[in-house]
């Protein structure tokens, strides 16, 4: 090979040999002198050009993780962290933290996820200090995604917590089978490492009325710490306002928040990975109906992920976030007389705290009211309260104030005027005229919008690049005649694929699931699922398909489905008489309550086979999964399996119970329910 060297004559040589090698030098070296100051000047300068197409971002500041030192800094005496999962718990923990202010003390709300829990033992440095946990339980008695590194630290720590302060308000629902298990756990594991508990655990139970729960703990609650710390319990009711109204006059649209949900423009520019605070705008790629009459409307929808690089399991859940119906939002601004296209931003009067706005700032009114605030669901006591300060006709403002009290008559009142009656915000405006907030405080009163969660009726091993929803669009009739609409389910109904000549899509991402099929495919499965609630059920078939497909050896899969009629709502027919024919599935049970005199469920059908279902558990190993209504059809399914080994297995009732549990505790009976 040529020595490169050797071809390539000095420059110096050059020089000596011909002048012209001199002019040439000097051209080339202005040349590459030139060539290097274009490309640091003019090269940079294109650079810096292209992150100014980029809307200017607020300089994002090093989060602290020490709630001690924040406290200390703010002279505040009172910490509320919530794990919350749909905003409730975090809710209830803003309410208590501006409560202290009312005692005369300072509180903070506070994110579990966002600091340095160990830290707890800490809090002795702080004179007359108290930590309070509004906890909400998830599934089968699961932390809510945000407490979750909160949950394992507390059950792996042995840190003494000798000294601190703490309560605890749980939030559950009586018809799970783990009701309020994380805040019983925080409560006794706190009081195992030292903690001294003020005041007694409160059980809020949203099966009942989970805000009669709160507002009892809580008017109990107050007067105990007062006690506790000697401070005197005057309670002075006032409001408080968080957030500062700054009215945009002149401002760059693009720097406007439209719907986003963290990041602004991440609509217009995608980038995983996907999750609550960035979702994935997926195609729709098919909205049919599955029923074939009847007065329902159940539908099947079906996303495009392909580019996403979401990945998801069978038996995981679609989040996906709705928007609110414009018409409600265009009468909510006609009723308060306000330009709903103005551009608003909320700024926390606390300039300490990490929630800087209740939601994404600047925006508009009508994005506000569109995106990001619930709108629809009945407003709690404290929204109310709150609202009583700008009646001008004293007869709604003393309405308003009772309905917000702890009396016994205030509660009942609350109870049927807004629970039973199903009356929204917009609902209360129109009935009592005379209410008329400033938009401002308003929105700073109304919950956050939550995602709505779906069992994936897909399964990512036949389909690795679709979502499919199964839902029933909810709609009814309230007793003050209104007609109230599902939020998610009816803006689900009315996504076309192609809508004026644009892709139809879908903010999602995916929650993973302990919902899951066997790790050995040749174990039986046995699937219950009426209703929607075959939906994770379909995934688990293509599955065990796609597994048969392959040679994989698949064991028993049984479905018992319910529903009213054969002719009517018997969903996904085709495909499960299919899998049927083909051997997938092994045995197809379907109840049709409303085909004749006497209705038939599930649970008849299970009777029918109890034999054969004892076997497979019993003998064969089964796993059993449950998917529907807890309040009703998931406790009946239960006693039905009971009484099943009760009769079969020769066991006692209390050892039937524990048997069953005991399979649950084995991951072999599994529950997606909802109430």
């Amino acid at each position: 090979m040529t020595d490169p060297e050797m071809d390539i004559p000095s420059l110096e040589s050059a020089t000596e040999e011909d002048p012209l090698f001199k002019n040439f030098s000097v051209f080339l070296l202005s040349l590459i002198v030139g060539f290097l100051v274009y490309w640091l000047v003019f090269r940079k300068k294109k650079d810096v050009m292209v992150i100014k197409d980029v809307p200017i971002q607020p300089p994002t500041s090093v989060r602290e993780t020490s709630f001690i030192e924040k406290m200390k800094r703010t002279n505040k005496s009172i910490v509320v962290f919530y794990g919350s999962q749909t905003g409730t718990a975090e809710e209830f923990a803003n309410r208590l933290s501006k409560d202290a202010q009312r005692y005369g003390m300072k509180g903070m709300a506070a994110d579990p996820e966002e600091y340095d829990m160990s830290e707890l033992s800490r809090l002795t440095e702080i004179e007359d200090s108290l930590v309070i946990f509004c906890m909400a339980t998830y599934g089968e008695g699961e932390p809510t995604d945000n407490a979750q590194d909160f949950s394992v630290w507390l059950q792996e720590t042995s840190v003494s917590l000798e000294g601190v302060n703490f309560a605890v308000f749980a939030l559950g629902n009586k018809t799970y089978e783990h009701y309020n298990a994380m805040g019983k756990f925080v409560d006794r594991r706190l009081a195992e490492l030292g903690g001294r508990r003020i005041f007694d655990l409160g059980l809020g139970d949203d099966d009942a009325n989970l805000e009669e729960d709160f507002v009892s703990w809580r008017e109990q609650f107050w007067p105990a710490v007062c006690e506790h710390f000697g401070v005197e319990a005057t309670g002075e009711d006032c409001s408080i306002r968080q957030y500062k109204l700054v009215v945009h006059s002149d401002v760059n649209m693009s720097e406007v928040y439209m719907g986003e949900l963290y990041r602004l423009k991440s609509f217009k520019n995608q980038k995983p990975p996907f999750d609550s605070k960035n979702p994935f705008l997926a195609p729709v790629t098919m909205n049919r109906k599955l029923n074939k009459g009847g007065t329902r409307h159940l539908m099947h929808l079906e996303l495009d992920i392909s580019d996403s690089k979401i990945r998801y399991e069978s038996g995981d859940h679609v989040a996906v976030y709705p928007i609110n119906e414009a018409s409600i939002v265009n009468k909510i601004g006609e009723i308060l007389g306000v330009d709903l296209d103005t551009v608003i931003s909320l700024n926390n009067l606390d300039e300490e705290s990490n929630k800087k706005h209740p939601f994404p700032c600047p925006t508009t009114y009508r994005t506000a009211l569109t995106h990001y605030l619930d709108i629809t669901n009945p407003p709690r006591t404290n929204v109310l309260y709150e609202l009583a300060q700008y009646a001008t006709d004293p007869k709604d403002q003393e309405k308003m104030r009772k309905m917000a009290s702890s009396s016994s008559e205030g509660k009942a009142l609350y109870q049927a005027w807004v629970l039973e009656s199903q009356r929204n915000v917009l609902a209360v405006l129109e009935d009592m005229p005379s209410v008329r907030p400033p938009a401002d405080h308003l929105c700073e009163l109304l919950p956050r919008l939550q995602a709505r969660y779906y069992s994936i009726a897909s399964s990512a091993m036949m389909l690795p690049n679709s979502v499919h929803i199964c839902a029933v669009v909810v709609e009814y009739k309230t007793k003050t005649g209104r007609i109230n609409r599902g939020v998610a389910t009816n803006w689900l109904k009315n996504k076309v694929v192609m809508d004026n000549g644009h892709k139809s899509t879908v903010p999602m991402y995916v929650r993973k699931s302990q919902f899951r099929l066997p790790f050995k495919a040749s174990s039986p499965v046995v699937m219950i699922g009426p209703g929607t609630g075959i939906a994770p059920f379909i995934g688990f078939i293509q599955e065990r398909a796609w597994l048969k497909q392959q040679g994989r050896e698949v064991g028993e899969t049984v479905l018992y489905y319910g529903c009213h009629h054969r002719s009517e709502d018997f969903l996904y027919q085709e495909e499960l008489e299919g899998y049927e024919r083909s051997g997938v599935l092994t045995q197809l049970n379907v109840a049709f309550s409303r085909d004749q005199e006497r209705k038939v469920y599930v649970q008849h059908l299970m009777k029918r086979n109890k034999e054969h279902l004892w076997k497979l558990i019993n003998a064969d190993g089964a796993h059993v999964y449950v998917c529907g209504d807890a309040r009703n059809m998931a406790r009946d399914v239960q006693n039905v399996f009971c009484e099943i080994a009760e009769e079969l297995g020769g066991l006692t009732h209390t050892q039937a119970v524990d048997y069953i549990k005991r399979l649950m505790t084995k991951g072999r009976y599994s529950q997606d329910v909802w109430s």
